[in-house]
């Protein structure tokens, strides 16, 4: 029996354009080969830059005559510490919802674990008091590049959380890894 009634369409669900802009790195994602790494580099060229707009911050204070009391390197953690916390919230929820709405349960295209991961291994390898060189940026990068990809334990098993919280908690761990082989590298004179 027809009754006549339209049976209702599907709901196709709204695409989530921030959190596709977020949790791609501003389409870096879409690069279609090595996606992980362009998001590295981004997390590399973020913590760079936030390094050397603190350093221009306290040199502009210091020649206007205005008393600063941290130094650039100072300076520099504290915006990261700042920033650490806010890249790993905005990454679980975006990237958690890019998820839901791909259907894929980590998409490869997400890339702000990597970016998350990336910050997170410099400011957790860096010393407060340090300007940061290329060659500690470089060693940085790569490392956290090698336990990303790895994936040592518990690395992997940290993928097996749900959600956002599964494709950002093993860059973090990798985060982890990498800061120690900073510290080591350090430690050994290099």
């Amino acid at each position: 029996m027809n009754s006549g009634a339209v049976p209702p369409l599907s709901v196709v669900p709204k695409k989530p354009r921030f959190a596709l802009f977020i949790a791609t790195a501003c389409g870096l994602g879409y690069i279609p080969f090595a996606p992980g790494t362009f998001g590295s580099l981004a997390g590399l060229a973020l913590f760079w830059g936030i390094s050397k707009i603190s350093e221009n911050l306290v040199r502009s204070a210091a020649r206007s005559g205005i008393e600063v009391l941290p130094t650039p390197a100072m300076m520099s953690f504290l915006l990261q510490c700042y920033l650490a916390p806010v890249l790993l919230a905005l990454g679980i929820w975006v990237s958690g919802r890019v998820a839901r709405y791909s259907g894929i349960e980590d998409p490869q295209f997400v890339v702000v674990d990597e970016v998350s991961g990336q910050q997170l291994a410099l400011l957790l390898g860096t010393r407060w008091s340090t300007v940061l060189n290329w060659k500690y940026l470089l060693l940085g990068f790569i490392l956290f590049r090698v336990f990303d990809i790895w994936k040592p334990f518990p690395v992997r098993q940290a993928e097996k959380l749900p959600g956002g919280w599964g494709i950002m908690a093993d860059d973090w761990v990798a985060a982890l890894y990498a800061a120690l082989g900073l510290w080591l590298a350090r430690a050994a004179g290099l």
